[in-house]
């Protein structure tokens, strides 16, 4: 696969079939489960593949690159959740881990990112823009205003965890009409601290790329995060208010990549 990532020729689509939402798991599967430990009810390592009770409603925003055999032309994945999709479904994803009740209650469109997932061998070059592209193009489209989603850490251990977290809660914190708050046996209260008190550069270097993207876009975090033991995680309710971005947030999500 990595003699290709040289010249990838990119191809997005949303999932048409059940073949393609299983592409989509085997993705997921590779990523989430063989690469960093996590497990689960529903992971099938039998078929190797990685899914849940929301695949069946959601949208599955897919990149393939076409140079490569058909099998295992699937590199990148993202799942999307409108109002529609969750009343499908019983409800948001996001809401097994956070209250969801102030982005719920807004009046306008709103879209929950979910199973995100780059192939390793397309990381750090042009695949997350085609996602985002497609991503932006459709939520242009629909007309959504907010969108938000569960982000991870790697790992459970908190005390670890814990420069990011507080760095997080003291700079990027959603404003109250926006504020997802974590709860349930699970959750966990990290708290904003005096900024004196923060190294900054330590604290952004563990963050993960995905987060560090959305925070780019103007995206700010819920209050607290919840511990997933079955993906081995530590999740932050990621919010990202559309109006507000500003015209470079604009270029960065939604300009072709070059």
């Amino acid at each position: 696969m990595k003699d290709s990532c040289n010249d990838p020729q990119f191809a997005l689509s949303f999932a048409s079939s059940p073949a393609d939402i299983e592409a989509a798991q085997r993705l997921r599967y590779s990523v989430f489960v063989q690469e960093l430990g996590g497990n689960g009810p529903r992971v099938d390592h039998a078929l190797k593949i990685e899914r849940d009770t929301f695949d069946t409603s959601a949208k599955h925003l897919i990149l393939r690159d076409k140079n490569l055999p058909t099998d295992q032309q699937v590199v990148g994945v993202y799942r999307l959740m409108d109002r529609q999709n969750a009343a499908a479904a019983g409800g948001f994803s996001s809401a097994n881990e956070f209250d969801l009740t102030p982005l719920l209650q807004r009046d306008c469109p709103i879209l929950e990112l979910g199973r995100s997932c780059l192939h390793p061998d397309y990381r750090g070059g042009n695949a997350m823009h085609h996602l985002w592209r497609g991503l932006g193009r459709y939520v242009q489209e629909t007309g959504i205003k907010t969108l938000f989603g569960v982000a991870s850490f790697h790992g459970t251990d908190l005390a670890q965890l814990s420069a990011p977290l507080a760095y997080l809660q003291s700079f990027h914190l959603a404003p109250e009409h926006l504020r997802a708050t974590a709860y349930g046996p699970d959750a966990v209260t990290t708290q904003a601290i005096d900024s004196d008190d923060i190294d900054r550069k330590a604290a952004l270097l563990q963050i993960p790329a995905l987060i560090k993207a959305y925070l780019r876009l103007g995206g700010v975090v819920g209050q607290g995060a919840y511990v997933d033991r079955d993906f081995n995680t530590v999740d932050v309710c990621m919010i990202v208010d559309v109006d507000k971005m500003s015209a470079r947030q604009r270029r960065i999500y939604g300009e072709a990549p070059k």
